[in-house]
């Protein structure tokens, strides 16, 4: 991934602050192009999206970055997805499309649900109030199981499957689509796509971690992991742990200001101060093992402006962070290579 750390930003409603303001322009087009478009400015890897199934009013991830793609150039899309009730055609087609429509851009972050409240939204499973461990455990494994489907499906479309040969009125070579054939415990799922192979071959897959069990799916089936580090040790802990995975560490950002953040309850370390001591923790951690950060901005668009304005600058003069982009895909940002295709002749 080069010598330079490694920047995204994390985008939720109007910030990570509990306490923030409960902005309606969040339901507009323009507040999340905007946001992108001031992320791109910092020259971020990409922003994630978030989503969930709670009672918090949202709008979906996947539509967002959609709706954001034409409008973008460089930076990387990747929403967020409870893949326990969206079935894996469906999500194969919609991150291949977005990965058109963004001309390589997109990934795609999987997490896993076990809420009894999100099941009854769908009806077609349910689950206990105080989940045991081998539903936690049956949970991680239909997750792995979700993302190796996505990417077969990815693969069944070879790369020059589509011919269009008006000659001879052939639009498919069909020896170059394939069934992908899945049969596990949770799915079935014969293919091929419908959509054709996207242009990055396979979409970054994203997890975020807190423990050995998610450690190990991430290690299994994802390219990026976010971790939850609160200090230089947890960060060495979870770089031994997660090595060979593009690894950032997840910071809650308060930069400058006099908002209150003692009250704030997060998973992840909550930071408050400048940019330089920002700049400072960030060089550290990156030493310590890490190769990037996701950065989650407590009131939005406040403290992202900040993060591009004064954190990336600081970072720059330091050169500890690139100064323009050098690619155009989001593999090409975390120097990921383009994967062969698994169905393709050799």
């Amino acid at each position: 991934m080069g010598t330079g750390l490694h920047l995204a930003a994390a985008l939720e409603g109007t910030g990570w602050h509990p306490g923030g303001p409960g902005d309606p322009a969040r339901f507009t087009p323009d507040y999340w192009v905007d946001l992108v478009r001031e992320a791109e400015r910092g020259l971020l890897d990409f922003v994630t999206f978030e989503d969930g199934l709670g009672r918090t009013g949202r709008l979906d991830s996947v539509l967002v970055a959609s709706r954001v793609a034409p409008l973008t150039t460089h930076i990387g899309l990747v929403p967020s997805v409870v893949a326990t009730f969206t079935e894996p055609f469906h999500l194969s087609k919609a991150i291949a499309t977005l990965d058109y429509v963004s001309a390589g851009r997109a990934g795609v972050r999987v997490r896993g649900s076990f809420s009894a409240e999100d099941a009854r939204h769908f009806g077609r499973r349910s689950f206990p109030d105080v989940p045991g461990e081998e539903l936690l455990a049956d949970l991680v494994e239909e997750t792995a199981d979700y993302v190796e489907v996505l990417r077969r499906l990815w693969d069944s479309w070879e790369d020059d499957a589509e011919i269009r040969d008006v000659a001879t009125g052939r639009f498919i070579d069909r020896d170059k689509l394939h069934y992908v054939d899945f049969r596990g415990r949770w799915f079935s799922v014969k293919g091929p796509s419908i959509t054709p192979r996207p242009p990055q071959g396979a979409p970054p897959v994203a997890v975020l971690s807190h423990s050995p069990r998610i450690h190990d799916l991430a290690r299994r089936q994802a390219d990026i992991v976010f971790s939850t580090p609160h200090d230089v040790a947890e960060v060495r802990a979870a770089a031994a742990e997660l090595g060979g995975l593009r690894h950032f560490a997840d910071i809650v950002v308060f930069l400058g200001g006099d908002r209150d953040a003692a009250d704030v309850t997060s998973d992840a370390h909550v930071f408050t101060g400048t940019a330089s001591e920002l700049a400072d923790l960030l060089v550290a951690w990156h030493a310590a093992g890490v190769d990037g950060f996701r950065l989650r901005p407590a009131v939005l668009p406040d403290d992202l402006v900040a993060i591009t304005g004064e954190l990336v600058p600081e970072l720059q003069r330091r050169g500890a962070f690139r100064t323009e982009y050098g690619a155009t895909t989001l593999r090409g940002h975390l120097g990921l290579p383009r994967p062969a295709n698994r169905y393709a002749a050799v």
